[in-house]
């Protein structure tokens, strides 16, 4: 199906933006007419297109309604949890709201646990729709402040506190490692703001501009430099001045243009593209990623010298599973935000929740607890929440979900499975396919596509776990 792409003739100061993602043109154009009232609406037709166009932006979408059978594969999700990765990658704060017809309880539970604020299934009713994301764009619009605070009191975020402490008042570069949603943007600020800088802050996101583009905004460009630079332009390393600039995603920077930010940060120097002239620039650098940098440079996939240059201090966050009882604390924090923010009585955890709720592992860590509590601030205002009103909210395919062993979850796994028999139109060697599919990029994601340390957690050889994915079609660019 060729990609289609619906944007306003002009667009209304003010009003929120949201991008539409859906492979059926109806329902794309009836979503835009039925939301463009009260939305900036702009709808694509596939993932590909959709993250074209989100590079192109200066400014993300506040909202994103996102089908999750889009093609190739219209009758699997994956292309739609893909694209819930891409559109955080780009943008953190984006509220992403999953509209699909594939309805199935795990489906909509892995969605949230990636990332996705809400899932309804198709058909919707739209004024029930438009007022969520009328909501979803008020708690945006009233979100934390400027420089969040580092919400715990575990040891590990008592070493977070004085590790940021110690290197902010210094001028050399902070690699920031962590897993995806453990707020690295967060701690760049911090190290930023917390001696009182006056100069500016700039972030980039590696991962959410198209590589051909990176060059020209990293350093600048002349007039004429390539097709549609009409003017001349200053790039981050000149306008972060004296301050800082954080490169997010930094393992997404393409090779050669890893040699050129190796320069800047042994000299200094850079030149526009297009130009001759060598600029000079003091910006300190912080840099994040979401890999194992060790592992991509033995890979031959990031340079050696450059991940020395970067990573003279090296904070490394905790996962949320990690942190304890900090759990509890971060469900107090937002709470009271968001509570506050919809005007709505705060809900609480019965004993057997509150339990769940410690047993969990958060796969989706910060990100995800705070987008279980919008739900459970909206779903259950003033109410005890129970233990199985909080499950429904977690990914199905997280470990320890049920805050004990696996033989105590035995029961729920034979009542989900009766449900889906129950239902018809069962297929055992599908249902066995998805869950291998979601433990194995599970495992990836927490060794970091080490495929030797996936295999430790799965529990099987390195070999077999190699089978497993060449059988499943995955190519993942892991390494050992």
């Amino acid at each position: 199906m060729p990609n289609t792409a619906r944007t306003p003739a002009a667009r209304a100061h003010g009003r929120p933006g949201l991008l539409i993602v859906d492979d059926d043109p109806l329902i794309a154009d009836s979503l835009s007419f039925l939301l463009e009232a009260d939305f900036d609406v702009v709808s694509h037709a596939s993932r590909p297109a959709a993250v074209a166009w989100l590079r192109e932006q200066a400014t993300a979408p506040a909202l994103a309604l996102i089908d999750l059978g889009l093609p190739p594969c219209p009758h699997r999700p994956d292309e739609g949890y893909a694209l819930i990765a891409d559109l955080l990658a780009h943008s953190p704060d984006t509220r992403i709201v999953v509209l699909s017809g594939q309805g199935e309880d795990t489906v909509a539970r892995h969605a949230r646990a990636l990332g996705a604020t809400e899932f309804v299934a198709k058909p919707a009713q739209p004024q029930a729709l438009n007022g969520l994301l009328r909501q979803l764009a008020q708690t945006r619009a009233d979100a934390a402040p400027a420089l969040p605070a580092l919400i715990g009191d575990s040891e590990q975020m008592v070493r977070l506190r004085a590790q940021i402490e110690q290197y902010a008042g210094l001028p050399y570069p902070v690699l920031i490692e962590g897993e995806s949603g453990t707020g690295k943007d967060i701690v760049a600020n911090r190290l930023h703001a917390v001696v009182g800088r006056t100069h500016p802050f700039l972030a980039l996101n590696c991962a959410a501009i198209s590589p051909s583009l990176v060059e020209p905004t990293l350093f600048g460009h002349a007039r004429g430099a390539f097709t549609g630079a009409q003017t001349a332009r200053a790039g981050y390393f000149e306008d972060a001045a004296q301050g800082t600039l954080f490169l997010d995603e930094i393992g997404e920077l393409p090779l050669d243009l890893q040699a050129k930010l190796l320069r800047v940060l042994e000299n200094g120097e850079f030149q526009r593209v297009g130009e001759t002239q060598l600029r000079r620039s003091s910006a300190r650098i912080i840099a994040a990623t979401n890999r194992d940098l060790g592992a991509e440079v033995r890979a031959g996939r990031f340079r050696s010298d450059l991940y020395h240059r970067l990573s003279v201090f090296t904070i490394t966050l905790p996962p949320l599973r990690d942190m304890g009882d900090d759990r509890l604390r971060l469900l107090e924090h937002f709470r009271a935000q968001f509570c506050a923010q919809l005007g709505r009585p705060p809900f609480g955890l019965d004993a057997a929740a509150r339990e769940a709720w410690l047993g969990y592992d958060f796969p989706g860590n910060v990100r995800e607890l705070r987008n279980i509590v919008i739900r459970l601030a909206t779903k259950h205002p003033g109410r005890e929440v129970g233990r199985a009103d909080l499950l429904s909210e977690f990914d199905p395919t997280a470990s320890s979900q049920d805050g004990g062993s696996a033989e105590a979850g035995e029961g729920d796994l034979v009542t989900v499975a009766t449900g889906h028999l129950r239902a018809g139109g069962f297929r055992l060697d599908a249902r066995l396919h998805e869950w291998e599919s979601a433990y194995i990029e599970a495992a990836m994601r927490m060794a970091r596509g080490n495929v030797s340390a996936a295999a430790r957690l799965l529990g099987i050889a390195r070999t077999t776990l190699y089978h497993r994915m060449d059988a499943q079609g995955r190519d993942d660019g892991a390494g050992d």
